[in-house]
């Protein structure tokens, strides 16, 4: 069997598994929004959870992963790098499970990729010793620096291999800071599997945005291209319909308040300059963009999410642009109050959409929420 005859084969084995499922909940002219808190700060052990990712695996098991903050908020000292699965389509959640725990040190950043030509999960990562800070792997005071590592699973995220580093191949020598997604990362029609990162040049306080890629299934990773500018930071990725890939940036500093969108035609190998999409207001946030599927012109169809406010990390807003984001005339806004970081993602079947998104009442980090609607109930905030 060809690896296009089996990715045809788990797509069409998915579809049938979960088509009893959502019979009910899918139809088109229902609409419907669920939501249920995955991830509550000050339980399971840990003081905060933060760093949204989504990932469906290819028999439809849905995968949440985050961070584990054990002793504050902060973005550093002893983080866990965690996930909760379902396998019952979002309804019900299996309990905690570390995918990493190294001590006092910082596992974060997870950025999973499907690979639906094998059926492997491959989630990329960053460490750094517990004791560092971001500012100090910036100036180069640091006891250690930031490390890129990867980690697998065969079995629908049941079970996980040990993490690999591939800094050596995916990072280079003067570079300082380092993040992986945070967010997913995708696989392109032709097999390559991309995932969006930002990093820090020694010498300077620039972010730029960069992805690393595989053409090997995940055997081997190497470094892709940047965008020239030195204003972008966290990004996702999607791919259009004559396989070219946009990439979809948060601002750093962010004095323009939209998101920055550039284009590879290479695979991601080199990147055009940056514009703004000045549909897609933003505060200065990390956002989520995903494929979902093509319209009836045969242009890909584009969802995306963030924190809708020029100021401040509120109003976490959903949007479907039809026409591969030259224009975004669907939008709805899932919770008002404060929130943050996002995943989109596609379920089993294609009628439901998930977003996993940090929120809150008084501040957006006291959990990761898990929504699931379809797109009759983000009909119901088109813009007029």
């Amino acid at each position: 069997m060809t690896l296009n005859v089996a990715r045809k084969a788990v797509v069409t084995f998915t579809a049938l598994l979960f088509m009893n499922s959502y019979a009910t909940s899918c139809i088109a002219d229902e609409p419907f929004l669920n939501r249920r808190d995955i991830f509550i700060g000050g339980l399971d052990g840990y003081h905060t959870f933060r760093i949204p990712a989504l990932a469906v695996s290819p028999r439809g098991a849905i995968l949440a992963f985050c961070e584990g903050r054990l002793e504050g908020p902060s973005d550093a000292g002893n983080i866990d790098l965690l996930f909760k699965r379902s396998l019952d389509g979002g309804e019900v959640w299996q309990p905690l499970h570390v995918v990493w725990d190294d001590g006092s040190n910082t596992c974060g950043n997870p950025c999973p990729v499907v690979d639906h030509d094998t059926g492997i999960i491959w989630l990329l990562s960053t460490h750094n010793l517990g004791s560092d800070r971001e500012s100090s792997i910036w100036d180069g005071t640091s006891k250690g620096t930031r490390t890129v590592w990867v980690m697998k699973s065969e079995d629908d995220g049941a079970t996980w291999s040990e993490p690999v580093e591939v800094t050596a191949t995916t990072k280079k020598p003067n570079w300082t800071w380092y993040a992986t997604g945070p967010g997913v990362g995708i696989q392109t029609r032709d097999g390559r599997l991309v995932i969006p990162c930002d990093h820090g040049v020694a010498g300077s306080r620039d972010y730029h945005s960069h992805v690393i890629v595989s053409d090997d299934h995940g055997r081997t990773w190497k470094l892709g291209g940047t965008v020239p500018d030195n204003t972008t930071s966290e990004c996702q990725l999607v791919e259009r319909s004559d396989g070219s890939l946009l990439i979809n940036i948060r601002n750093y500093p962010a004095e323009t308040k939209a998101r920055s969108i550039a284009v590879s035609r290479d695979g991601g190998m080199t990147w055009s300059a940056t514009s703004h999409d000045m549909a897609l207001v933003d505060p200065g946030c990390q956002a989520s963009i995903v494929n979902y599927g093509t319209s009836d012109e045969g242009r890909a169809r584009f969802l995306f999410s963030n924190p809708a406010d020029p100021g401040d990390r509120v109003r976490m807003t959903v949007r479907l642009s039809p026409d591969e984001g030259e224009t975004w005339p669907l939008s709805r806004i899932l919770h008002e109050g404060p929130a943050a970081y996002s995943c989109l993602a596609v379920l089993p079947g294609g009628a439901t959409i998930a977003c996993f998104f940090e929120c809150g009442e008084t501040r957006p980090y006291e959990k990761i929420t898990f929504a699931m609607f379809n797109l009759a109930w983000l009909e119901g905030g088109m813009e007029k």
